[in-house]
């Protein structure tokens, strides 16, 4: 059984349409990544399935019970904020232990559960501190731990490291993906980082102008995308997405006399307009391939991402186990046929 379920879920500002006809379940024991651009409605589904905001139609369950009507405090969840959303003037166990102290739990329950989320999240020794003296990890580990000592049936997390720097955020998406393996609660996490939701998520929902565009797991939406969105959304580098005129054959023609693989023809009419894509990742160098010429050259480290102009159409590649390129040099790109995806260029579904 689903632990949470939406059924047909929609939400509306007056005659703006938030949210359109979401239907989606969330297994016990997953972890599931809401993701999309500023504005797809991510944050105010989550708002809904917590109780801090009104559904206009469709229904919500959370452990087989219809929730649409139950206020947020009754749903048995747990909300960790983008903001923290620390009390200043108490000290981290204060904090962590508000809420089962507002609701009368025994003084011996509240220490041992407090102390149980110190000890799982690193914190045992900073729990006689305040707010103003913690680091931003710290803060965000805390207002994480006062969610663990409810025991909720489920954990919802609503950009919880967008306020952490680069670094910081690598290891805190580590230590969330540990609790979640140690806890074995369902939790759903809401981002607009791709590489967040593809290390953590059991499963991706990809949503776009308040609908869900696809759902499923990583692997799955890198390597077989419904939709172009979808393509243009999951993966970094961001995949290579050329438009194009295909007029037949097993290759495609673009501006200045370059011609970018197919493998065998497509299934469509002469001049129907598509979108070739192809990831950086599957581009390599070699003596034949598309002639190209180096624009610029960023090293990562194990590789180097490469921006090159065939004809008048700029190409990415990631290009792993060869000598650092330098502007301006002239190379062959390698294209393998298998990895092409081709979409429609006017509904954007995938056709091959």
């Amino acid at each position: 059984m689903a632990e949470i379920e939406l059924k047909h879920v929609a939400k509306t500002y007056g005659s703006v349409q938030v949210l359109n006809d979401i239907s989606l379940e969330m297994a016990d024991g997953e972890f599931v990544v809401l993701v999309g651009p500023s504005g797809c409605g991510k944050s105010t589904l989550l708002r809904m399935i917590a109780g801090l905001e009104d559904i206009t139609s469709g229904e919500i369950t959370i452990g087989g019970k219809v929730v649409n009507n139950m206020p947020a405090k009754e749903r048995d969840i747990a909300m960790v904020f983008q903001s923290y959303a620390l009390y200043p003037h108490m000290k981290v166990a204060d904090n962590m232990s508000f809420s089962l102290r507002l609701a009368g739990a025994p003084k011996a329950e509240i220490k041992t559960r407090v102390a149980e989320a110190a000890a799982i999240l690193g914190l045992e020794n900073l729990l006689d501190r305040l707010p103003r003296e913690l680091s931003g990890g710290q803060r965000q580990r805390v207002a994480m731990g006062r969610a663990i000592v409810r025991n909720p049936r489920a954990f919802l997390f609503d950009e919880p490291l967008s306020n952490l720097d680069a670094k910081l955020r690598v290891k805190m998406r580590g230590e969330i993906k540990r609790l979640h393996q140690r806890l074995g609660k369902t939790m759903v996490y809401v981002t607009h980082d791709q590489t967040e939701a593809m290390t953590m998520a059991d499963t991706i929902v990809v949503l776009n102008n308040g609908r869900i565009e696809q759902a499923g797991a990583p692997l799955e939406l890198y390597n077989n995308p419904a939709n172009l969105f979808v393509a243009g959304f999951i993966g970094s580098p961001e995949i290579n997405l050329v438009t194009a005129r295909y007029e037949g054959g097993s290759a495609i023609n673009l501006a200045g006399g370059v011609s970018l693989p197919l493998g065998t023809p497509l299934d469509v009419s002469p001049g129907t307009e598509i979108v070739y894509g192809i990831r950086p990742q599957h581009i390599t160098l070699g003596t034949s391939g598309v002639p190209a010429s180096v624009i610029v050259v960023e090293p990562t480290g194990d590789a180097q991402e490469v921006l090159a102009r065939a004809g008048e159409t700029d190409i990415s590649a990631a290009i792993r186990d060869h000598a650092l390129l330098t502007p301006g040099e002239n190379v062959h790109l390698v294209i393998d046929p298998a990895k092409v995806f081709i979409f429609d260029r006017t509904s954007g579904q995938r056709l091959r």
